[in-house]
């Protein structure tokens, strides 16, 4: 089972490119490294307020692939310096 996650994320305190590309990059690590999870900056890469991130997670079931997706909002969720504004679930 395939779990696909969209993230349209909002950030707040950025003032240019460069500082948005170090908060999404540091949350993107911050990910990977703790969770069986592909994840990436997808769109919105030349706005400095807004962020794209999709979030793919692997799984014989259902429940574990989106145990581990749900872990990874979380994660996302909690850094102070984003909030997800829209989130579209898909399966394959």
């Amino acid at each position: 089972m395939i779990g696909y996650v969209r993230c349209e994320c909002s950030l707040f305190n950025i003032h240019s490119l460069k500082e948005k590309r170090s908060v999404v990059k540091s949350v993107i690590t911050k990910i990977k490294q703790r969770l069986n999870v592909s994840i990436a900056e997808i769109d919105d890469n030349d706005n400095w307020h807004r962020a794209t991130i999709g979030i793919d997670a692997v799984s014989n079931s259902q429940k574990k692939a989106e145990q581990e997706l749900q872990k990874a909002l979380k994660m996302l969720e909690s850094h102070y310096q984003i909030e997800v504004m829209k989130m579209e679930f898909e399966w394959l």
